[in-house]
């Protein structure tokens, strides 16, 4: 094994994808995981980027408030992924309960992330996997030395609110960083090392699509990345 494949294996991670949400304020005719963005379904969106991420394999947890999107992760929408991916089943109870579902059959660090990011790229995920395996750091810009002891710290990701409302993506939760409001994004790191707020300004974790807004600009961004803008 080469040097650079050896380090990409030590780093890597499973993730967990949470994809149960029924998506109320949405307003959708179909289950809030399965409403397309770019031609494509919001999931199978997420991995996509997962598997052209560090990511070993993705455990995605469903519930009964999402059964179609149950259905279509076995039926085959997750066989088209190119990572190998899990479908486990949620109890309904929430966000926290289901994570505790795919957190409990990694048994270890991981990835999590929401099904309502249809703009993630997979060097968003790695800058987690990054962050999870490096030190504190204050700076949002600074790239900190790895931990000696190989401890793989929890990660918040965030993005600015300021940046978000200029993008006109709504804005559901908010906290203060650094000076700075900032809102989490739904992509973060579990991990057995202290907590760590990384914060970037990106349209591809900008927009969580939770309302009828959000979902106009998502496909309004993901024509203007297919044309190359």
């Amino acid at each position: 094994m080469t040097g650079e494949a050896s380090d990409r294996s030590t780093r890597e991670l499973p993730a967990v994808l949470l994809c149960g949400g029924e998506g109320t304020r949405l307003g959708a005719d179909v289950e809030k995981p399965l409403v397309e963005v770019g031609g494509r379904p919001m999931v199978a969106c997420v991995l996509d980027a997962l598997a052209d991420a560090d990511v070993t394999r993705v455990l995605a947890v469903t519930s009964p408030d999402a059964p179609d999107t149950r259905r279509a992760l076995r039926s085959g929408l997750s066989a088209g992924s190119a990572v190998p991916c899990t479908v486990l089943d949620g109890s309904g109870d929430g966000y926290v309960a289901d994570l505790e579902v795919g957190l409990s059959a990694v048994d270890g660090p991981a990835v999590t992330v929401t099904a309502d990011l249809p703009l993630l790229r997979g060097r968003d995920a790695d800058t987690a996997i990054d962050a999870a395996h490096a030190g504190p750091a204050d700076d949002r810009d600074a790239v900190p030395e790895a931990t000696p002891d190989g401890t793989v710290g929890s990660v918040t990701g965030c993005v600015p609110v300021a940046y978000k409302r200029a993008l006109g993506a709504s804005v559901d939760a908010s906290f203060e960083h650094a000076g700075t409001p900032v809102a989490p994004t739904g992509l973060n790191v579990v991990g057995d090392g202290p907590d760590r707020v990384v914060v970037r300004e990106r349209d591809s974790i900008a927009v969580n699509v939770n309302r009828p807004g959000d979902l106009e600009l998502a496909r309004r961004l993901a024509t203007r990345s297919e044309m190359g803008f």
